[in-house]
């Protein structure tokens, strides 16, 4: 998938999860866009809420052997696992991995002693057609976020 990989690390805030969100809104296109940004979404959002504020995480988005896109979010609290929960009509939280897990043609997670990795293939997005070649130099513009790449993220 051309433009892939791409990697970021910054650190997990609640303002970073909509400036991700336009970033990758700028770089892909078509229907299943927006299970990509859903599941990154809730991929940080899960960093925030169980791991805590300004973590430092690594974003990373390449593509599979098989044509699929892999998200992968690492932090540092390798001891704290996300777990997929029942949750009932009036539950106020814990749907994040029950909607990365019906959107996601599989995820799951890799330890190593000081880090955890929570990652999840979807279908490829379509790249926009219209991407400028800085888009993530977008990046660059916003204040949580940087590329690690070295390269702006619109370029292959």
């Amino acid at each position: 998938m051309n433009g892939l990989p791409l990697t970021w690390e910054f650190l997990a805030v609640p303002q970073a999860v909509p400036e991700v969100r336009q970033i990758l809104r700028e770089c892909f296109d078509g229907e299943d866009a927006g299970d990509l940004l859903l599941c990154v979404s809730e991929l940080l959002a899960n960093v925030i809420t169980h791991v805590g504020e300004r973590t430092p995480v690594s974003l990373r988005l390449s593509a599979t052997p098989s044509g699929r896109v892999r998200v992968a979010v690492s932090d540092p609290a390798a001891a704290v696992w996300p777990v997929l929960r029942e949750t009932g009509p009036e539950g106020t939280s814990g749907r994040g991995l029950q909607l990365l897990d019906a959107l996601a043609l599989r995820w799951g997670v890799d330890q190593s002693p000081h880090r955890k990795t929570v990652w999840c293939e979807l279908r490829a997005p379509k790249r926009r057609a219209d991407l400028r070649p800085d888009a993530a130099g977008a990046a660059a513009s916003y204040g949580f976020l940087y590329n690690q790449r070295g390269a702006d993220v619109g370029s292959g």
